[in-house]
């Protein structure tokens, strides 16, 4: 999702391991360790080393590979070049079960996505606070998206119902969509779309079972 908002052109499998090397190390600086290794990383991951060097080169790192990586250092060069030093204001569209863990999970200030509100059309969960946050009408988006200065829709409703919530996000002037449904929508040239595949994620991990 990050690739909305980088300064540098990162792949997508690029921007997924720097993501998953930024979590090691964190874990990292928790546990008191000043140094990190490649090789290090790659074990943890289960990826060939040089990947790894040539991944954190892309970041141009001071550290060297040879005495290890100043784990901070790293740290906060993943996150300029990741862009999660600015902040990205969401909001989640459909109360349901995802939605709400969604809701619910609070690592994601940790990457600069900073969840301010969820919609529903369900009249029973309209008022109720998931993780401090109200649930609010989803007549109510265009007004809350506009005050709030809203830069992403994430959006968990039922499939069936994909396609025009995300016409009320467009008039809402959300530019970015974070979709979660299993339908792909249509969207006009300047609103950008990114499909999490979870099936898609899924029958990859279990192809070959």
């Amino acid at each position: 999702m990050y690739n909305v908002y980088m300064q540098k052109n990162f792949s997508e499998k690029v921007i997924n391991r720097l993501t998953l090397y930024h979590c090691i190390l964190r874990d990292y600086i928790t546990e008191g360790k000043e140094y990190i290794s490649s090789k290090q990383i790659a074990t943890l991951l289960r990826i060939d080393d040089s990947q790894v060097r040539k991944d954190i080169n892309l970041l141009n790192n001071s550290g060297k590979s040879r005495v290890g990586y100043i784990v901070k250092e790293l740290k906060t060069s993943i996150e300029k070049s990741l862009g999660f030093e600015k902040t990205k204001k969401a909001c989640i569209i459909g109360a349901g079960n995802l939605g709400m863990a969604l809701a619910k999970y609070d690592n994601f200030t940790s990457y600069g996505l900073n969840i301010i509100s969820l919609f529903d059309n369900d009249k029973n969960k309209i008022g109720k606070e998931i993780n401090g946050k109200k649930i609010i009408d989803i007549k109510n988006l265009p007004e809350i998206a506009l005050r709030d200065g809203t830069d992403i829709a994430i959006l968990t409703v039922p499939g069936m119902f994909a396609q025009q919530t995300a016409n009320l996000i467009i008039k809402s002037n959300i530019k970015y969509i974070w979709n979660f449904t299993p339908t792909v929508l249509e969207v006009p040239a300047d609103v950008q779309v990114w499909n999490e595949n979870l099936m898609g994620t899924f029958l990859q991990f279990t192809y070959n079972i």
